[in-house]
């Protein structure tokens, strides 16, 4: 019973803000998805409907690296792999969509990341 209500809660915060995040070629979407054993990122251009990057604590290269996949240090370094394919592809500015999340823990930490490897949120 709780657990529909929270998803009902994260469906309805997600519509509100995917009516105002659009992804151009210019500045594309980056959006979160976690789940209580792993963290999710991809870079998505909403006009050609193409996810241009993705990273996630599953990835072969990142596995290795993280311990447990559900923690804060997993969204670090997701965060910074999926800047540094950015980065690679040409995307140097992006707009966050925390896909109904609250801004707050591994959502924070794999933004926070993402900053600090150099792309613009």
């Amino acid at each position: 019973m709780q657990n529909e209500r929270i998803k009902k809660a994260r469906t309805r915060r997600n519509w509100r803000s995917r009516r105002k995040i659009f992804g151009t070629p210019e500045r594309p979407r980056l959006v979160v998805f976690r789940s209580s054993r792993h963290i999710y990122a991809q870079i998505i251009d909403d006009l050609a409907g193409v996810t241009l990057a993705s990273a996630s604590s599953r990835a072969k290269g990142l596995r290795d690296s993280v311990k447990y996949g559900g923690n804060q240090d997993a969204a670090k370094v997701v965060g910074a792999a999926i800047a540094k394919q950015a980065m690679d592809v040409g995307i140097k500015a992006i707009c966050f969509d925390r896909n109904g999340y609250k801004y707050h823990g591994r959502v924070k930490a794999l933004a926070d990341a993402a900053r600090e490897t150099g792309l613009a949120l």
